[in-house]
């Protein structure tokens, strides 16, 4: 299978709301997406906002990740044209993007996905076209049935637009963060009932609009309340966590 069927298959199960399972990438390492991969996760999501991805690195984990036949998704520090152009040109499966708040963003944001809207800068010498190997026309008209956009909503003002965000052509799922949600809310943690009141809300709004509902889960314990409350997309952990995770458990037996 081709780089670029990984992603078209991915993007069309995400589209169709089927579960897909995955976690946050936070070192640089490629062994890393190598190792995720063979654990059976369905995708990975480089973290490009708290950890320290730049262009090197987003290059050589998309060659890991497209010898294992991964799907790779980069959570970008900002929405720019510069950052969502990077993500793209390497390979990615498509972008997060944190702090989506208002639908004029969302808007801003699918146009820099696409080639015709004239956001995306066209250039067949990347990862993403085949270095060369596919023409023009086959490229640009692939560019939305490869990649994904996927909002935050992490404060106040994005779970009052999310319907709004949900609405725009090229959103294709709501992601869930829940730590900088209850922060917004002024709640004391993700718990709070403000909280998941709000996530519920978004969950039904992104069902209702035909998108993906996502979420972060700290832990696997998790998974099945988030399946029941319409999760279609959901990130457990990180490679931080797990690492930390193994090594406590590792150490526990000897006191």
């Amino acid at each position: 299978m081709q780089a670029a069927d990984v992603r078209r298959e991915f993007a069309a199960a995400v589209r169709a709301r089927q579960e897909r399972l995955g976690t946050f990438v936070k070192l640089r390492d490629p062994a890393v997406i190598e190792i995720l991969a063979a654990a059976g996760l369905d995708f990975v999501i480089l973290d490009g906002e708290h950890a320290p991805f730049g262009r090197e690195s987003i290059e050589l984990a998309m060659l890991a990740a497209r010898a294992a036949r991964l799907p790779a998704l980069v959570r970008v520090p900002e929405g720019s044209k510069t950052w969502v152009a990077t993500a793209l040109d390497c390979g990615a499966a498509g972008i997060m993007v944190p702090h989506v708040s208002d639908v004029e963003t969302a808007e801003r944001l699918a146009r820099l996905m696409r080639f015709d809207t004239g956001g995306r800068g066209a250039n067949t010498a990347t990862r993403a076209a085949g270095y060369g190997s596919r023409d023009v026309a086959t490229h640009l008209a692939a560019a939305r049935d490869e990649t994904l956009l996927i909002c935050q909503i992490e404060d106040r003002a994005g779970a009052a637009s999310a319907a709004d965000i949900a609405a725009v052509d090229g959103v294709d799922a709501l992601f869930l963060g829940p730590v900088d949600l209850s922060v917004s809310l002024g709640a004391a943690g993700p718990n709070d009932p403000a909280v998941q009141a709000t996530c519920a809300e978004v969950l039904r709004i992104a069902e209702v609009q035909g998108v993906a509902g996502g979420l972060y889960l700290g832990a696997p314990q998790g998974l099945a309340a988030a399946r029941a409350a319409g999760v279609t997309l959901p990130v457990i952990g990180s490679d931080h966590g797990f690492l930390a995770s193994a090594a406590r458990a590792a150490r526990a037996p000897v006191g």
